[in-house]
């Protein structure tokens, strides 16, 4: 179980601890020590002791230099408790996300600009996926590259909302760890936790969370459908011809819904790209399922180049030994 100290995750972590008896389970703690804050190893150190105290098995990681984003320190912390769970024969790593948690995705996701999968957030498990690289240069870590696909994440608090879980630490008496950095307004989810969610509440819906977590249940049912589809379409219809040229089957996608043909499209230039696509690629590259023999769109990242030859679109790119050569 990953434990900030928060309250989120204290409460969690006594609910599971309570429980042990009855499930028998085997439990162990992890806390993550991203160095953000000058309290950090402190709070680290108030971890680890909570862990002592209730007889839980615990590990430490401390990045070597702070990441330097939300989404680099969340990547970071996956990989480490993913690489723990496999070393130590764990088969679920269960996160203290709540209800409010989920909400405020929804509303950062939205702010941004997402598709359906941004809306479905945060389901109650997943697969943690393989790392990609443990050691980024920005975060430092002693761990290495791990496959962890048969580990699961698991969210059992997703009914409670952060209101709730405060009371629970109250009426337990937990040490709760009170995060300086959730104050910090220049975080957009601090934002959106301290100024957009009570505004909403107040101005439109004191249940905004409850509303908004039944948009990310429903949407996130719906989207693994589409997924299931779309997946069994890219198979049929996108194929790769060799390690810098993709082909996709025009007439096949073109006969699917136009909800089917964008995300086989954003497969492809995932599959093709280092990059996530964007909303103006997939539009771009879907324009040529209907295009003229010949038709071209400007490059994508990476170098990459749509053309039409019917039946089929080619993703090419200049192989780099080609490029040095001419060069």
């Amino acid at each position: 179980m990953a434990v900030s100290g928060g309250q989120d995750s204290l409460c969690l972590a006594r609910l599971l601890i309570d429980l042990q008896p009855k499930w028998h389970w085997r439990l162990g703690l992890v806390h993550c020590d991203h160095h953000w804050r000058p309290d950090s190893a402190e709070n680290a150190k108030h971890v680890m002791a909570l862990a002592e105290r209730w007889g839980v098995q615990g590990w430490l990681e401390r990045a070597i230099a702070p990441p330097n984003r939300e989404a680099a320190a969340r990547d970071w912390r996956y990989q480490i408790f993913a690489k723990i769970a496999q070393d130590q024969g764990y088969g679920h790593v269960v996160t203290g996300h709540t209800m409010s948690d989920r909400a405020e995705t929804i509303l950062y996701n939205l702010v941004r600009g997402t598709g359906t999968d941004g809306l479905g957030t945060l389901p109650w498990g997943r697969p943690l996926a393989k790392p990609l690289l443990i050691n980024k240069p920005n975060i430092g870590s002693h761990l290495e590259e791990t496959a962890a696909s048969q580990i699961s994440l698991v969210r059992p608090l997703l009914n409670m909302t952060r209101q709730e879980t405060s009371e629970f630490c109250q009426a337990q008496q937990l040490p709760i760890w009170e995060d300086s950095s959730n104050q910090d307004l220049t975080f957009r989810r601090n934002r959106i936790r301290q100024e957009l969610m009570p505004y909403l509440q107040k101005q439109f819906n004191p249940k905004v969370e409850q509303a908004l977590a039944q948009l990310a249940e429903i949407t996130a049912a719906e989207t693994d459908y589409l997924s299931t589809q779309a997946n069994a379409l890219f198979e049929k219809s996108v194929a790769r011809k060799g390690e810098d040229c993709w082909e996709i089957e025009c007439d096949r996608i073109n006969q699917a819904p136009l909800a089917l043909q964008r995300r086989v499209i954003k497969q492809a230039l995932e599959n093709a790209t280092s990059r996530p696509p964007s909303f103006l690629h997939i539009e771009k590259l879907s324009t040529l399922l209907s295009a003229p023999n010949g038709s071209q769109t400007d490059p994508f990242p990476d170098g990459w180049n749509a053309t039409v030859k019917k039946p089929h679109i080619l993703l090419t790119r200049e192989p780099l030994d080609k490029e040095t050569s001419d060069a």
